[in-house]
Order: structure tokens, then sequence, then C-alpha cells
């Protein structure tokens, strides 16, 4: 009997556990409904321990889920990602928690095993284009960060606190007003059910003479209310602001919506509601007009859309708003897209956890597209911001610098709390310039020599070599130049270059070789057949330099002059020089140099190479300023005697004049 008044008692008291979890968990589905998600999230928090783990699995699973939604609602993911783990290993029936799952992981830079999930929920929902794109953001995010963009960002201390600071967007042409959002504590210092953090207040920044952003001030007027004040917007003249209201009535979250504020005599007016929808209970936020004033566009999640939250325009006609238009698939996913903002030049940028990106909120640009007829549709292209602009965290509230790329954004990458802080970023100019060196026939640096630089773009500029023979000369992209290299006592020499529209910065090499005017020049890579006059055809790069210096050096006239070494007579080598040296004007009158500029000389053996020291850096056997005469030669192996006779077997040129055709 004792037994069984004891059973009876456990029994009712289990009875009596089970309704209090019950009125609890009904408790907290209330606050989530009214949207209250960290309030939510703690009392499911604090309901999941009590609930037995044998008998309440269904249960467990169940509050498990609704604590991961909360929290991920409000970004709290590593506690969203512990609650939807647990929620799985329960046994949850329905197929989103491994997408939610997914998603906190992915947020939580997990990439891995976020693709696992994703993998879990396309096996239960085929073809699910959540799932598609979870897919191949994970398999596009684990080699992102190799492929880097050009923007730089960094975390904007002046302007961050403590608490949450976001949304940043200019209030002046010249960039130096800032507004933002911010939990710091303004008018109002209450936590709020939604959020956990304090309700959110517009404050300010400006840049001080000194070119610093001075310490955020609290914007003064009637701009901040008593309620949750968030993303802001200015119209292109800056005199009417647009921004979010969070409305809540004893404890009880009522919404959201759309304030505007005029700007009169350096204040703003006090707010009034936008009567954006005919239905006042739908949901209305982050507003963002359009450059030209034509539409005001803005998040929601009312009826009509592709999921989630939704971007959405709207037209003023006259005093009365018209009718809400979606800006379509090629914008809006099954996810949430949110934070539209627009660049001076029309451009839309906006944050979507619903396409091919880094993980959680990520920042995509969108142009619009030209249309063929009045009558089609809208068509946006949509471009993804590479890193480091987006991470595995959420990105979002992007602004611009007028017309450049720099500016702020909004990021709780790098924050153990998840809170939001502003990031600076910018894209540094593209640096396209052309370097070298110039050099005489010897390899020997030339200093104080001239680069002169004509571009198709009407620039021209110019530079002289340092004393090592160096030059770097800055040139704009997308262009074709002209370059020529010229020293006194030097022919010039001249060489071309295209810089196309690059993405990257490149600095192009060119070297110059200037010949002596004083002194003959060897040419290099002039071939003959074997005892023969006939060139090689792998003498053709060498006569066609030699065709290009006489086009760059159009005054003046040469001597072919043509070397043979001792081997043979006298009469049959100076013979064999001359129809060498013909060889060689024939080609160049072949290709357009005028025969009067051009003379052929055959010096035969007479004319033995002076090795300088130079040549005798790279023979060691040879002697600085001894001839190679055939005494010389006699002298050294057999080996080294084939080398200098190949020394003296050369085809040269020099200067006779440079006024040709001048007088």
């Amino acid at each position: 009997m004792i037994i069984k008044k004891a059973l009876i008692g456990f029994s009712l008291l289990l009875m009596l556990t089970s309704c209090s979890i019950n009125a609890r968990i009904q408790k907290a589905d209330k606050k989530f409904e009214l949207g209250e998600y960290y309030s939510a999230g703690e009392m499911y928090r604090s309901i999941y321990p009590r609930i037995p783990t044998k008998k309440g699995k269904k249960q467990k699973a169940e509050v498990a889920f609704k604590m991961g939604n909360s929290y991920r609602l409000i970004e709290s993911n590593k506690r969203a990602e512990s609650a939807y783990k647990n929620a799985i290993r329960f046994g949850y029936k329905d197929s989103m928690v491994y997408y939610y799952y997914a998603e906190v992981l992915k947020s939580n830079g997990k990439y891995k095993e976020a693709l696992k999930q994703y993998e879990e929920f396309e096996k239960l929902s085929p073809e699910n284009e959540l799932a598609l794109a979870g897919i191949a953001s994970c398999d596009s995010a684990l080699n992102a960060w190799k492929k880097k963009s050009r923007y730089e960002v960094e975390i904007f201390k002046k302007f961050n606190s403590k608490f949450s600071d976001f949304c940043p967007i200019f209030a002046s042409k010249d960039g130096s007003l800032v507004y933002f959002n911010s939990t710091r504590g303004g008018k109002k210092v209450k936590t709020s059910k939604i959020t956990g953090q304090r309700n959110n207040d517009i404050f300010y920044s400006r840049l001080n003479a000194k070119g610093e952003w001075e310490s955020p001030e609290l914007l003064e007027g009637e701009m901040n209310t008593e309620f949750d004040d968030g993303a802001c917007a200015l119209s292109a003249d800056g005199q009417e602001m647009f921004y979010t209201v969070s409305v809540t009535s004893k404890g009880e979250t009522l919404g959201t919506a759309i304030y505007s504020s005029q700007r009169s005599g350096g204040e703003w007016s006090e707010p009034q509601k936008l009567k954006l929808l005919p239905d006042s209970s739908l949901n209305v936020a982050h507003p963002a007009p359009s450059v030209d004033g034509t539409y005001l566009y803005f998040v929601s999640d009312m009826p009509g859309g592709f999921g989630g939250k939704d971007i959405w325009r709207i037209a003023k006609e006259g005093t009365e708003w018209g009718t809400p238009e979606n800006l379509g698939p090629d914008i809006n996913t099954a996810a949430d897209e949110m934070f539209p903002s627009f660049r001076e030049d029309g451009r839309l940028y906006f944050s979507s956890d619903g396409r091919v990106g880094l993980g959680g909120l990520d920042i995509y640009e969108a142009t619009l597209l030209p249309k063929e007829k009045e009558s089609d549709p809208d068509k946006w292209q949509v471009l993804h911001l590479p890193a480091p602009m987006n991470s595995n965290a959420d990105d979002f509230g992007i602004t611009f610098q007028g017309k450049e790329n720099k500016g702020f954004f909004s990021s709780n990458r790098n924050d153990k709390k998840f809170y939001d802080h502003i990031w600076s970023f910018h894209e540094p100019e593209l640096e396209f310039s052309i370097s070298g060196n110039i050099t005489d026939s010897k390899g020997e640096a030339i200093s104080d020599a001239v680069v002169k630089v004509v571009g198709n773009n009407g620039l021209i500029t110019s530079t002289k070599t340092k004393k090592n023979g160096s030059y770097k000369i800055a040139l704009p992209k997308n262009a074709n130049y002209v370059i020529l290299g010229t020293c006194r006592g030097y022919l010039n020499s001249k060489s071309e270059l295209e810089i196309p529209n690059l993405e990257d910065s490149k600095d192009f090499n060119v070297n110059f070789t200037l010949n002596s005017v004083s002194k003959p020049v060897k040419m290099n890579n002039i071939f003959y057949e074997f005892g023969s006059a006939k060139l090689t055809p792998e003498s053709t790069d060498g006569l066609n330099d030699l065709v290009k210096l006489l086009n760059d050096n159009p005054n003046i006239t040469i001597e072919i002059g043509a070397h043979t070494d001792f081997v043979g007579t006298e009469e049959a080598n100076i013979k064999l020089s001359q129809e060498r040296a013909m060889s060689v004007v024939n080609y160049l009158t072949e290709h357009g140099i005028e025969s009067a500029r051009i003379t052929a000389k055959g010096y035969g053996e007479t004319t033995p190479v002076v090795p300088d020291k130079a040549l005798v850096a790279k023979y060691r056997f040879l002697r600085v300023n001894v001839p190679l005469t055939e005494e010389f030669i006699s002298k050294l192996n057999s080996e080294q005697q084939e080398i200098a006779k190949q020394i003296n077997r050369r085809t040269e040129f020099k200067v006779l004049k440079t006024t040709y055709n001048i007088y």
C-alpha cells in the first residue's frame, strides 16, 4: 500500500512537472511569436535540461530546435549550433533542422561540417535551392580565401564600442559626416527582448579640422525615439532621412515600421510613420531611397515574396505611396535579403544568406540591366563581393564615399559575442608602370639616358636613368605607348607597349640597349653557311633588329663590315667578307631600308678583335687590349684557338653620318 501510494505520488509529480514544462514552453513560444527571440531562447534554454531524457526525447528535440531558432535569429550562432546538434541527436523530424544547423556551422567557419549537413538536407529535400546554394557556398568557401580581392579591410575603432555598432552611412557629400546605429546607450538603456542587447539609437561622428574622426555622439533632435531605432538612409539631396523603428508596448513587440524626417535649419523634424502598406500589421524595415528618388526600397516578409525577408520597392505618387513591387528572383531567394543601399552610380548593394557565399549574411552588388522594351521586366546582374569584404560571419550595411572605392560596412566577424562592428574598406588604386635598364652593346649601364613615353591617350612624359642605368615611369592603363630610349653619343632605341584594362597592378619591364655612334657594334646572331655568303634562317631575328634600329634612327647612314679569321688566303677572305657584307645590305634593302643609307665593306682577316675587360672576363685566356692576331692565337690550345677564331669571325656595323636627309 505504501509503495502504491508512493508510485501514485511520483506519477502525480511527473504529471505536475510535465504540465509545468508544457506551460513554460507555451510561454516561450508566445515570446518567439512576438519576435522576442532573446527572451524566448533563454526560456527554452532553461526548460531543456528539465525534460526527462528517456521519456521526453521528442519534446527535448522540439525545444532544442526552437532554442536553436531563437539564438540563430539574434546571431548567437555558437549557442544555436549546440541547440541544433541536440535537436538532431534526439531525432527532430523536420528536415529544416539540417539546413539551419548547416547555416550556423557555416557562419562559425566550419565549412566541412556544414557541407555534410547541407548534403543531408538535400537528401531529404531534393533540388531545394537552399540546399544547393549551401553546398555550393561550402565548396567555394573552402578556397575563397586563396582568391582575395584587392580590397583591404580593418575594424574602425573610432566608431566602435564594446556594444553593437552597425549600418554606417555618409551623411554629407564630402564624406566628413557619418551616421550609424549603436546599442552603446543613448536615450534608452533597457535590454531588448528581441536581441538581448540594448535598443539601438542613431549616432554620428564628424571629421575635424585635423582630418580625424571625433568621438561619436547621439544624434540630437526628434530622431531617436523611445523604441529601437534601426538602419537609416538619406535622400540624394540629404534633406530627408528614412529609418526603421521597432515598436514595443508593455514589453511586447508590435512590429517594425519605416519613419521619415525632414531636415530644416540644420535640425531634423519630428519623424512621421510612413504608410507604405494598407495592412499596418505587416513589417517593413531597412529603407533605401533610389538615387533618383523615384523609389523607396525596403525589406519585408509580407506575403507574395520568395520566402524569408525580401527586398521590395514602392513609388511615391503625389502624397500617397503606390503598390509595392518585389524585386524578383534575380535579387530575392527563399532565405533572407536585407540591408539594401545605393551607390551614386545606381548600383544596389544588399546582404543575403540564401546565395552562394562565405557564410551568414554576405554582401552582393546588383546592377540593373538595360531593357530592350519598356514593358520588359527588370533584370539584375548580381555579383558576390569576395573576401575580405565578406567572411564566414554576417557582413552587411555597406556605404561608399561618393565615387571612390572606399567606405564602411558592418560585420560581426572576430567578435566572441557576435556583436556587430563597423569596418572600413578601401580598394587601392591600380598602379601600372614601365621600368627597366639602359645599357650599351657591351652590357654597361648608361646613366643620364632619357626615356620618353608617348601614349595614344595624349600622355607625353620622360625621365632620366639613374647611375645604374635604371628607370621607372608610372602610366595609366588601357592605352598604347611608344617608348624611346636616347642618350648623346648613342643611337635611339624604340619599343611599343600596350597596357590593357587589367584588374591587378603590374610593372612592365622594358630594357634598352643603345649602340654607340662612334664605335663599331657587333651584330649578334648573324650566321652564314660554311665557306659561303648565304645567310642562314637563324640570322633573321638579328637582321630584323637592325632593320628596326635603322627605322628608329632615320637620319643615320651605316657601314656593314664583315670579318673572317686567318684561315685561307687573304684575297679569298677579303672576297668572302665583302660578299657576306653585301648579303646583309641586300636583306636590309629588301626590307625597306634605302640603299643610300648602307654600304658594304669586307675586311677579311685584317682587323682582328681587340679584347676589352668584358670579353676577357668571359674568356680568361684572352688579354685586355692584346689583338687576336694569328701570332697570338697560335700560342693557344686547340679549343682556345677555335674560340678566338670564332670571335674574329663577325659582322659589325658602324655609323658613318647622323645627318641623312636633314639638310
